[in-house]
């Protein structure tokens, strides 16, 4: 396998695609610690210019609740139940029945997702992704949490200025380019190691749902979300992101769009590009975080960027948890 580059050295996406075997397309063999993925490319240097994001000293929590989408999309993933009890009248203890550790605002890690045709990122064996083993658990990133800076690309605040809101009720997909128009327009700058934060609108426009509705949409199986596209992908990668995450359900729009280029990649996920991102790249995946507040801040500062921390439960072996993330500006 390849030896680890340095910070700055990676290579492109297009010179990854020439990798040799089951490595093209992937960053496997590539990072100092080879099971930490993307978030490998914030280092020191990088946390300590994240300290210049926060000027006013704001902080925004950007997980909801753990019972918020009560219903919600998944068709598994139910609301815990919150039990108090008391053993003595001076004391009060508590648990949760029936948590989904993705049952909300989320991070998806490494063993969320395996490749259909090269498996688990960094080629770990099926058979070690299981209960009680920690390869590619998120406890690596509750160990040494993921801490840089985040920022914001206001989607649903760029189309609603041009008159064209975001359709959530049928799912939109969001194309690459206007991720790159809304950049262009707010504007703000990617550096390497960045945390890169969608907004569209869709979760407060999901919660603002009565129950018949989201039912109703859960059903559909239609969500908004970033279409898929070879682009993308190559984007994330050139730009050296840490993590993508979004105020949607699955990232990614639901059902990925027709002419998705990983449909013969990734028939088990019929055409999504988690297994691009998560399996071969080695990148963090964010989803139903809560952007909604912060992006309005952000719009009365002119200021789109902040200083992000991101520690998820210690839970060794987890294939995603809370997302526990809080922004500061």
């Amino acid at each position: 396998m390849s030896q680890p580059f340095t910070a700055g050295k990676y290579p492109t996406f297009a010179e990854l695609l020439r990798r040799d075997g089951n490595l093209a397309a992937t960053s496997w063999g590539l990072f100092p610690e080879k099971t930490r993925g993307t978030p490998s490319f914030i280092g020191p240097q990088a946390v300590l210019q994240a300290r210049d994001c926060i000027r006013t000293g704001t902080v925004f929590g950007l997980d909801y609740a753990a019972d918020a989408f009560d219903p919600g999309m998944s068709l598994k993933r139910s609301a815990p139940r919150h039990t108090i009890y008391s053993s003595h009248p001076a004391h009060r203890d508590d648990y949760l029945d029936g948590y989904y550790l993705q049952g909300s605002t989320q991070i998806d890690g490494l063993r969320h997702r395996r490749a259909d045709d090269v498996g688990f990122y960094d080629g770990i064996p099926d058979d070690h992704i299981r209960e009680g083993t920690p390869e590619l658990g998120v406890q690596e990133w509750a160990e040494k949490p993921i801490v840089g800076r985040g920022v914001l690309v206001d989607l649903d605040g760029f189309r609603t200025a041009k008159g064209a809101p975001i359709d959530h009720f049928n799912g939109e997909p969001l194309p690459f380019e206007l991720i790159q128009s809304a950049l262009e327009d707010q504007p703000v700058s990617i550096r390497p190691g960045d945390i890169l934060m969608l907004h569209t609108g869709w979760c407060e426009w999901f919660l603002g749902l009565s129950g018949e509705n989201k039912q109703r949409m859960r059903e559909s199986r239609r969500a908004t979300g970033i279409a898929q596209s070879r682009e993308f992908v190559a984007w994330a990668w050139d730009q050296q992101l840490a993590l993508v995450a979004a105020d949607n359900f699955a990232f990614e729009c639901l059902p990925a769009v027709s002419n998705s280029p990983f449909n013969h990649t990734a028939p088990n996920d019929h055409g999504m590009m988690h297994q691009q991102l998560l399996a071969k790249l080695g990148m963090p995946l964010g989803e139903l975080w809560k952007l909604g507040p912060l992006s309005r801040y952000m719009r009365t500062t002119g200021n789109w960027d902040a200083l992000v921390s991101i520690k998820p439960l210690n839970v060794v072996g987890a294939t995603g948890s809370p997302a526990n993330a809080t922004a500061l500006v």
